[in-house]
């Protein structure tokens, strides 16, 4: 692979840098208005900041199930695949 093809596949646009961008929209997108509701209205400013620690937990683990639900589903191995530890042992094993 040449310089120019390596560049390229660095620069592509791929479903899950997607959910990734989207999943850090919406986490910091939440944290601005948790800011802006605690500045402005103090007695919302709690039940904000429960969603945003929900939201913390939550939104990365959905995209984590997408990116092994979509790896499932296309047989690719991703990063969220279970396929390491498998590989790690049948590697002990051939030694």
């Amino acid at each position: 692979m040449n310089d120019k093809e390596h560049k390229e596949n660095k620069n592509k646009w791929t479903a899950k840098r997607i959910a990734a961008i989207l999943g850090i929209i919406l986490l910091l997108g939440l944290y601005v208005v948790t800011l802006i509701v605690a500045i402005v209205d103090r007695s919302a400013s709690g039940e904000w900041f429960m969603i945003c620690l929900i939201a913390t937990v939550t939104v990365p683990l959905l995209i984590w199930i997408y990116t092994w639900m979509y790896g499932m589903l296309t047989n690719k191995h991703t990063i969220a695949s279970f396929e390491l530890e498998k590989k790690d042992q049948g590697e002990d094993k051939e030694e």
